[in-house]
């Protein structure tokens, strides 16, 4: 493993052979795929950017979905990655769907956890709260609600160590940058999809109550040949909350396709 500053954004790169980006959603890090890493790092050398102003990357400016896309690209560049595959988690998600939609030729493929297109938009002011919140109070309460309401309960009973990991996570962040974060995810807009041409694979667990089974497949309807997966008892925390149920849809995935 190999932990390197590019573009002021920590990030961590394992493995050897074609590139893939792992791109983090709102609370996480780069360690949201670390369940993921043996079994890509056989393969390809993955690159887990922390996003700016999360993880232990520090804020750059004002947030902004079209910032953390810019900032994806030039990582991408820099890190001689200009065609690669792209994995995101929530937020994350909606990043990758932008650079595939606006820089197709840098993207060979999509897989996508917890995927959404832009936040619902009785979903939208809540986030502009929970910002106000992290300003004024911090991380615990956030990463406890977060860890809560946002695994299943499966997880909670019983992987309890899954729920401490997120409420970790979440907890670690630096406030003003997931402030910023949440502010981004807000005023998100969608990616136009339909111009998405690369193989895309879709996971989402059936309590995932962020990006529902329902939603995500009508995201499937709309990107060609995309192909959808939905995790029993799983929320949405895909990566983590089914971490060997993901390798094994990784492994599906890629292989006889690439």
């Amino acid at each position: 493993m190999s932990t390197q500053i590019v573009e002021r954004m920590a990030v961590e790169i394992d493995g050897s052979g074609e590139p893939m980006i792992m791109v983090h959603g709102l609370g996480g890090s780069s360690n949201v795929f670390q369940p993921q890493l043996k079994t890509l790092s056989a393969r390809f050398r993955v690159i887990r950017p922390d996003l700016p102003g999360s993880g232990r990357s520090p804020a750059d400016g004002q947030a902004s979905i079209a910032g953390f896309v810019e900032a994806m690209v030039r990582l991408a560049r820099v890190l001689g990655a200009e065609k690669a595959h792209w994995v995101g988690h929530s937020m994350g998600t909606i990043v990758c769907q932008h650079v595939a939609a606006e820089h197709p030729s840098m993207v060979r493929s999509l897989a996508l956890f917890g995927p959404l297109l832009a936040p619902p938009d009785a979903n939208r002011q809540a986030l502009k709260a929970r910002a106000s919140q992290a300003r004024s109070e911090g991380m615990a309460l956030i990463a406890e609600e977060i860890a809560e309401g946002a695994t299943s309960a499966d997880t909670k009973a019983n992987q309890p160590v899954v729920a401490a990991f997120v409420r970790e996570l979440v907890m670690r962040q630096p406030p003003e940058g997931y402030a910023q974060s949440c502010e981004a995810l807000a005023a998100a807009t969608p990616a136009d999809i339909e111009r998405i041409r690369v193989p895309t694979l879709l996971v989402t667990g059936d309590e995932d109550a962020i990006a529902p089974p329902g939603n995500v497949r009508a995201m499937q309807a709309r990107i060609s040949g995309a192909r959808v997966t939905v995790f029993n008892r799983c929320g949405h925390w895909t990566t983590l909350e089914r971490a060997v149920e993901c390798n094994a849809a990784f492994r599906e995935f890629y292989t006889g396709r690439f």
